[in-house]
């Protein structure tokens, strides 16, 4: 039985030197990172029979991954799906980024909850959602309706928001931009020029994520400002 190949060099991947080229007598070199190398304890000098290649291929899949996951984090905070679609996208399999994910949340590193509050802050500061459309976006990263609606009723409460004030402060927004039509429409007599202000306003309410008795309420603060205007 022939003896395993040696490994001959190790030669520093430029700029950084985080990754390596390991040569080995009689077969063609390959690059792992140098975490893999070390966690492995390999050297020159050292036999690397298959078996032990094979291993050291896998310890280096999970550094990568890691890496990897750990870059798209530090750009921005992500939900477990939307890390996950990221990291099938650059081609590592789902298996291994399942186990990656699983340690970033024991380690604390990746948190869905904290993800959505911060999200529904950001969104109470610098756009305005009514429930129903955050709930969506919510779903639309990951979170089950159940997370979603709890995290979205906290952070209301904790900023002392409500649906009927966001569409109220939206109504008035978009009347604001309408320009003086709009509102003299609004503020005016039943015609068909008051009826399409009232429903081009109830559908930008709506597709905000505004309902019932918010938008209701948010359409009449927009006539009451109108009126006042005229």
């Amino acid at each position: 039985m022939a003896p395993p190949p040696l490994i001959t060099r190790i030669e520093p991947l430029r700029p950084r030197g985080l990754r390596v080229v390991i040569h080995i007598d009689g077969d063609e070199p390959f690059e792992v990172t140098l975490e893999a190398l070390e966690v492995s304890r390999l050297g020159v000098g050292d036999p690397l029979p298959h078996d032990a290649r094979l291993e050291l291929l896998e310890v280096d899949a999970d550094i990568r991954v890691r890496e990897a996951a750990l870059t798209l984090l530090s750009y921005r905070a992500r939900t477990r799906r939307e890390l996950k679609t990221k990291l099938r996208q650059k081609g590592f399999v789902a298996e291994r980024i399942d186990s990656c994910l699983d340690r970033l949340e024991q380690n604390g590193l990746l948190d869905d909850a904290a993800v959505a509050a911060a999200f529904v802050r950001d969104r109470l500061l610098l756009r305005p959602r009514g429930k129903a459309r955050l709930a969506s976006e919510l779903r639309q990263k990951g979170l089950d309706p159940d997370t979603a609606l709890k995290t979205i009723d906290r952070v209301f409460d904790e900023a002392g928001a409500s649906d009927v004030d966001l569409a109220r402060e939206a109504a008035e927004g978009w009347l604001r931009r309408q320009g003086p039509g709009a509102a003299a429409a609004l503020a005016g007599a039943h015609s068909p020029e008051r009826e399409q202000a009232k429903r081009r306003l109830h559908g930008y309410l709506a597709r905000r994520g505004f309902r019932g008795e918010a938008i209701g309420r948010a359409m009449e603060r927009a006539a009451e400002i109108a009126t006042a205007a005229d």
